[in-house]
């Protein structure tokens, strides 16, 4: 037997046989459901053999046969209703238990989504990709897919779908490029560790997204299903189908917050706050202003995440305004971090420890967040040291503010494009799908080693157009990514340490260090973060202007 778990109340299986029936109410089965119609091969038993040794057992058994590739929707509602009169947990079995999964995925259409259907059959070994439309439309078959058709499709309108789909209408204006983003705001990130240093204002963070839509660019404001690379196809939420030539794919990282216990429960009251939600960095400054004592503790999860250094950024620019109201001698600085060290190139560490031992903060390695209690102003950190068990220690705390887990998005990790750990699979130097060669990826989603930083998706984006329009006309990649990303640490009000490096720690410093030394803090760095990065995002990167961002041609051999 080989009985695989889709939930703790259904299993699936290939073809039992009368002699496993012990076997299988041994292991906790009540029932057993047969898929498989009698006759279908010669070495299988018949129900009615079936049926009699799970009644010996104790097993209570149903027959709902289904012809190899032919499963119904009616199939669907009567597999339901015999899951909904049987004992459970059940078994179901055919041939080889696919399916027994297909039918369960059509008949939970409309009570789990799509995302989870697909992890509990890819868990369990079985693929639904053949399935996915009717899954998305309810487990119906669906009946008019209302196709539309683009020479490129763009999923995700965040800075890396906008700035690919400007640098390639740039390059070739007539291309008919459809965005694929349910959201009616578009964010600068960047600037929400500034909101919570009580720098900027969050307005200055948001635009509508209509008004950032490349000119002659279709918005499809749907979100995404799943995807069908097999066939050239995006599945939209309704059971909308997009066609495409080519496909790129950047629709961001899913912040975890539900994966924290009790956190969602108290963000934005009690003293728990966030920069990486546009909501909550304005809170994070009213904490911030009104602390005059108690313990600050500052959060790092396990990589990867956006923006490595934005959580030691919150530290930073808290200190530095304690310490210009001369509170900090009252404050207990914490910084958690789930990970070993500060920082992951090791020649900007220097300068950051001079400011860790300015605001007298403490380090705490291997402390990752799993459980927040806001009312009590409790929090709980797994202490995960090398080669020493895992201890769960508790810390009070006046604020805190976390920077939640992070992972790929639902609809990527159960798609065909992700990698074994739930990212889009890319070669690092050219950005294209591994498996699917007119398939493109960049920005948080995929799974080239770098800083996931707006700084490289702003790299990222013209090599992605230079690739694509190579391909278009028949040639090889032209265009390679370094691995570039950046990090402006703003380790005060009006000094940033300039963190610029890429593939392997590399450092990749974008002015000569005349100008910006980005191993020490510096004005320069902060005019640069503060008035400069701005317009460059909303006015250059947007806009297919592509300032320092001119795209490195593959080196030949």
């Amino acid at each position: 037997m080989d009985i695989k778990s889709l939930t703790a109340e259904l299993s699936v299986s290939k073809q039992i046989l009368p002699e496993d029936m012990q076997a299988i109410k041994n292991a906790g089965f009540r029932a057993i459901i047969c898929n498989r119609p009698d006759g279908e091969g010669a070495d299988q038993p018949t129900f009615e053999e079936i049926s009699k040794a799970a009644q010996t057992a104790g097993l209570e058994a149903a027959y709902l046969p289904i012809v190899s590739g032919k499963v119904t929707d009616e199939d669907a509602v009567a597999f339901d209703k015999a899951l909904a009169q049987l004992p459970g947990p059940v078994l179901a079995y055919c041939r080889t238990g696919t399916r027994s999964a297909t039918l369960w995925s059509l008949a939970q259409a409309d009570q789990r989504s799509l995302a989870d259907i697909l992890a509990a059959t890819k868990a369990a070994g079985y693929d639904m990709g053949g399935v996915v439309r009717r899954i998305v439309n309810g487990g119906k078959t669906p009946t008019d897919t209302g196709d539309a058709s683009y020479e490129i499709v763009i999923v995700g309108a965040g800075a890396g779908g906008i700035a690919a789909a400007a640098s390639l209408k740039a390059r070739k204006p007539e291309l008919e490029i459809a965005i694929i983003d349910p959201a009616d705001i578009h964010y600068y990130q960047p600037g929400w560790t500034m909101v919570g240093g009580g720098i900027f204002e969050a307005e200055q963070t948001s635009r509508t997204m209509g008004s950032l839509i490349p000119k002659g660019v279709h918005w499809i404001k749907s979100a995404v299903a799943a995807f069908e690379p097999q066939n050239n196809a995006v599945i939209l939420d309704g059971c909308r189908v997009v066609k495409y030539k080519r496909l790129v794919v950047c629709p961001g990282i899913k912040l975890d917050w539900n994966k924290i216990e009790g956190l969602v429960d108290t963000l934005g009251q009690n003293g728990v706050t966030s920069n990486y939600r546009y909501d909550l960095a304005p809170y994070t400054w009213k904490l911030v202003e009104g602390m005059k004592q108690g313990r600050a503790i500052f959060t790092q999860p396990p990589m990867p995440i956006k923006c490595a250094g934005a959580p030691q950024k919150a530290m930073y620019l808290s200190g530095d305004a304690w310490f210009r109201r001369g509170v900090l001698k009252n404050i207990d600085i914490q910084f958690n971090n789930a990970g070993g060290v500060l920082f992951g190139v090791k020649e900007y560490v220097p300068a950051l420890m001079d400011y860790v031992r300015k605001y007298d903060a403490h380090l705490n390695f291997f402390h990752n967040l799993v459980a927040v209690d806001g009312h009590a102003k409790k929090a709980w950190f797994d202490v995960a040291k090398p080669d020493t068990p895992v201890e769960r220690v508790e810390m009070e705390f006046d604020m805190m503010h976390v920077c939640p887990p992070q992972t790929a998005p639902d609809f990527i990790r159960v798609s065909p494009l992700a990698d074994a750990a739930g990212w889009v699979d890319v070669d690092q130097a050219t950005l294209r799908h591994k498996t699917y060669d007119n398939v493109w990826s960049l920005g948080d989603v995929m799974n080239a080693p770098n800083a996931k930083t707006m700084a490289a998706a702003r790299i990222q984006a013209p090599i992605v157009a230079e690739n694509i329009v190579a391909d278009m006309r028949g040639r090889s990649p032209v265009a390679q990514y370094n691995g570039y990303g950046s990090c402006p640490l703003t380790v005060e009000r009006g000094k940033i340490v300039l963190a610029e490096f890429g593939y392997g720690g590399t450092m990749l410093p974008s002015f000569p260090k005349a100008i910006i030394d980005g191993t020490k803090p510096s004005r320069a760095a902060w005019f640069l973060k503060e008035k400069l990065l701005p317009p460059i995002y909303w006015q250059g990167m947007l806009k297919g202007r592509e300032w320092m961002a001119k795209p490195e041609k593959v080196t030949v051999k």
